[in-house]
């Protein structure tokens, strides 16, 4: 994708999560260089302080505001949505690109599981939230998966976020299990956005050494084998297929697809459940009720 063929940013306000490392910091690097105004969502003040005045520095532009928001405590992404939706009238992009992958389980603060929480739960939350204001010409939500979601199982809406023991291997079933979720949510509210002009895409950037898991050296590797798909080097790499969801004018229109960055394909069919749309809607209704919307 060439620079003519890519779609104008500058001004665009552009929400991302988990911009403080890694590939969300990628791609809101390219987009404040291209004139966007970038929101970074986050947990850590200081760390997200710090990386708006390095993304500043680094392309000589007017740093990105920052929110603060932890994505596994569903009272804290209220809380960011409200400050958003008190900041602007609108939001042209959202990359709900925040995520973990743990070496063991934890309990989110509002009982479920964190994996599940941070992965899933917060960025439904936060999305349906945020809604009213992403329905401008062009408004696009991004969704960061995996090529892992074929590899967790099928999730069960009433078991859905519930915590259980588990160790590594149980852990990369509920990493895996977590991205089929963003894949599931993403075909869903494509399907619940349809004759709208807001568009909701997911992709698969590749193993990316980034701050993803707290565990990290252990998971990256079980779940690199997990997931058999090649390695991004490079945070840059693995941001370039989300930065071709948010740039590509020839996917205006294009919606509720999973896209690779696995060399020679853009875009793949995910797991069969991605086309079962009573077992879509099912779910989502599940998320609606465990995080406090109405379903």
């Amino acid at each position: 994708m060439g620079p003519s063929a890519e779609r104008p940013v500058a001004g665009l306000r552009v929400v991302i999560t988990g911009a403080t490392s890694g590939i969300g910091r990628a791609m809101a690097r390219e987009l404040v260089q291209r004139g966007a105004a970038v929101t970074i969502v986050a947990r850590d003040r200081g760390r997200a302080e710090a990386a708006a005045t390095g993304l500043a520095a680094s392309v000589a532009s007017p740093a990105p505001e920052v929110v603060l928001a932890d994505l596994g405590d569903l009272g804290s992404v209220r809380r960011a949505a409200d400050e958003l939706n008190q900041r602007y009238e609108r939001i042209d992009v959202l990359v709900n690109n925040a995520g973990i992958a743990n070496a063991s389980s934890a309990v989110s603060p509002d009982g479920f599981d964190l994996m599940m929480a941070t992965n899933h739960l917060g960025p439904f939350l936060l999305t349906n939230l945020l809604l009213a204001m992403l329905g401008g010409p062009g408004a696009r939500i991004v969704n960061t998966a995996s090529e892992a979601h074929r590899y967790g199982g099928r999730p069960e809406p009433d078991t859905l976020g519930a915590p259980a023991p588990y160790g590594l291997v149980g852990a990369q079933r509920a990493y895996a299990r977590s991205k089929l979720m963003n894949v599931l949510f993403t075909a869903e509210l494509a399907h619940r956005l349809d004759g709208l002009a807001t568009t909701a895409n997911c992709f698969c950037p590749g193993l990316v050494a980034t701050g993803l898991t707290r565990d990290a050296a252990t998971v990256q590797r079980a779940i690199g084998a997990l997931a058999r798909t090649p390695l991004a080097h490079t945070p840059e790499q693995g941001a370039r297929m989300g930065l071709r969801l948010v740039l590509d004018p020839e996917l205006d229109g294009v919606s509720g697809r999973f896209f690779t960055s696995t060399p020679g394909a853009s875009r793949l069919p995910a797991v069969a459940s991605r086309t079962d749309a009573a077992y879509q809607h099912q779910l989502w209704e599940r998320s609606a009720e465990l995080v406090g919307l109405p379903t």
